[in-house]
């Protein structure tokens, strides 16, 4: 039996999302859900549709790749021979980072690559001037408003195994023990994946000592692992205590590649960009929420982590019942100010504890990325570009406003939001066929 298959009986058996399939509604149901998203999409100014001349650009830059990629090899590194994967929810439609790693005596070596994004968005391309109006991709259950078009997301600035794609990798050697910098790279690539996991089936690797990537996912695995150590140890905020080995991979070595092209950017450039800023709440506001903490039933602080309330909330985290999780989380985003995108890094970013932060791995679904890919590429920072984060920071928000008020509409009209966010809708004929069919609630 092949590792998909396993995993797909795997997920059946578990009764996971992917196991129990689609939620279905009926068409009745699908047009006022349709409606409720054109409502939102028109007061917040989501762009749902991209322009006829951006979709045009998009797929004549997906035409002539093979030949494209090839003639970029002398002018980048060939990494092609490295073992490269990439680690993705089983829904994804776009694969935008991959890793690789390897383990030396005294250090670890460890490859980020993103997508090169903007060697096909650029600021001369009305994809780039449709990316600023539209700033991110905003998610709504089983619905996406995609920033750039998906004929050029999903293709070619997809890292797709087995084919040769460009990409924009963040080389990093870390000290074994410290997981400091000792060396930093940040380089045009051409790479070639070697597969594409699940994260279900990345966990069968770690597992199972004789399938394909099981050695580099375990290494991949101590060092995120050591990585997430470390940022708890020192204030780092966690808000999601149970998080499973194989997102624990990306998410460390996505923060570390971050981390490493900010501390390229000021410190070794001193230039500007689009640095994220988290400021920190006042200290009346995390008494309120720490208290609001130690009240939950089956909650307690530990005594000698008052002094930082970020080790505090981690440490009740690690010690509470599943129950009071998102009492904990709730307490603790209500007293949190938003981050934004500034053009300086100054503040930090208070949640992870970085004095520096700023985003590079997400090129295809935040501006952010986007730009900052284009400021370390050609050392040149936009005009607007406090205007850009102030855009981004703005849009961002819509979104999330979108997303919330969106569930909220599903909510109402009978339908779990987490649900279908998990396992998407299919809209049946048959009204006796829908797991949902009761118009009634439907608000008027």
């Amino acid at each position: 039996m092949t590792d998909a298959s396993s995993d797909a009986d795997d997920q059946a058996a578990a009764g996971t999302a992917e196991g129990q399939g689609p939620v279905t509604i009926t068409e009745d149901l699908a047009g006022h859900l349709a409606d409720k998203r054109e409502e939102l999409f028109e007061e917040f100014e989501i762009r749902d549709e991209f322009p006829v001349e951006v979709k045009r650009e998009a797929k004549e830059r997906t035409e002539g790749v093979t030949e494209e990629i090839q003639s970029e090899v002398d002018e980048r590194r060939d990494l092609r021979e490295l073992t490269t994967w990439t680690t993705d929810p089983v829904d994804a439609q776009d694969f935008d980072d991959a890793i690789s790693i390897e383990e030396r005596e005294e250090e670890y070596r460890l490859w980020v690559h993103i997508a090169d994004v903007s060697h096909y968005v650029h600021p001369e391309s009305t994809m780039w001037e449709e990316a600023v109006r539209r700033c991110n991709t905003v998610y709504l259950p089983a619905y996406t408003i995609h920033m750039l078009p998906p004929v050029l997301a999903e293709t070619v600035c997809s890292l797709v195994p087995n084919e040769d794609r460009l990409a924009h990798t963040v080389e990093m050697l870390l000290d074994k023990e410290t997981l400091s910098f000792e060396e930093l790279d940040i380089y045009k690539s051409v790479i070639n994946s070697d597969e594409r996991l699940t994260y279900s089936q990345c966990e069968n690797r770690l597992d199972d000592p004789d399938l394909p990537l099981h050695e580099e996912n375990v290494l991949a695995y101590e060092v995120a692992d050591q990585m997430h150590e470390q940022r708890k140890a020192d204030g780092s905020l966690v808000l999601n205590p149970s998080r499973d080995r194989a997102h624990t991979i990306i998410e460390e070595c996505m923060l570390k590649a971050n981390k490493a092209v900010t501390h390229e950017l000021m410190w070794n450039r001193g230039v500007e960009a689009m640095y994220r800023v988290h400021p920190q709440p006042t200290p009346d506001q995390w008494n309120d929420a720490l208290r609001e903490i130690q009240e939950t039933e089956g909650v307690s602080i530990p005594g000698d982590s008052w002094d930082d309330p970020r080790k505090a909330v981690n440490a009740a985290l690690e010690e509470a019942p599943g129950r009071a999780l998102n009492k904990i989380q709730r307490a603790v985003l209500k007293v949190m100010p938003r981050a934004k995108y500034m053009n300086d890094p100054f503040g930090g970013h208070h949640a992870l504890n970085f004095d520096i932060y700023g985003h590079f791995t997400s090129p295809i679904r935040r501006l952010s990325d986007l730009i900052n890919h284009w400021i370390v590429h050609s050392n040149d920072v936009p005009e607007n570009l406090i205007e850009l984060c102030d855009r981004a920071s703005d849009k961002q928000k819509d979104g999330e406003t979108v997303e919330r008020l969106y569930k909220q509409f599903l909510q109402e009209v009978g339908l779990d939001p987490y649900a279908v966010n998990n396992r998407g809708l299919e809209v049946v004929e048959d009204p006796d066929e829908a797991t949902h069919d009761s118009p009634e609630t439907i608000p008027k």
